[in-house]
């Protein structure tokens, strides 16, 4: 059974910085794509970072540069470091697994992230 556990979030001033984890058992972490999607009141879920295949990465153009994506396999633990935060960043942040192989995806429960103005 694939279980993602996220955890980091929390409130922060803008200028702020956090960083996300994502906690991964019952799937081998580097051998499929991964990464982190944020979702706010009212609007569709969104790409924010991820590794695509292998160490190859993409980011949102509203986090490049200040977003990265990074991740351990020894741990199966996966990070999104946030600098800079703005209020526009205030979202849940989930953290995404698909495994090609069978065509499934997986979700984690999701972590509050609010940045104060």
């Amino acid at each position: 059974q694939v279980q993602l556990v996220e955890s980091g979030g929390g409130l922060v001033q803008a200028g702020g910085s956090l960083r996300l984890s994502c906690a991964a058992s019952g799937i081998i972490f580097n051998d499929n794509p991964m990464g982190w999607y944020r979702q706010a009141p009212g609007n569709q879920r969104e790409l924010v970072a991820a590794f695509t295949r292998g160490d190859t990465t993409t980011y949102a153009d509203s986090v490049k540069g200040r977003f990265t994506i990074s991740r351990d396999n020894a741990k199966n633990t996966m990070y999104l470091q946030m600098n800079s935060l703005k209020p526009e960043d205030t979202a849940v942040y989930y953290c995404h697994v698909f495994r090609p192989v069978i065509g499934r995806h997986y979700w984690g429960q999701g972590t509050q992230v609010t940045v104060s103005s």
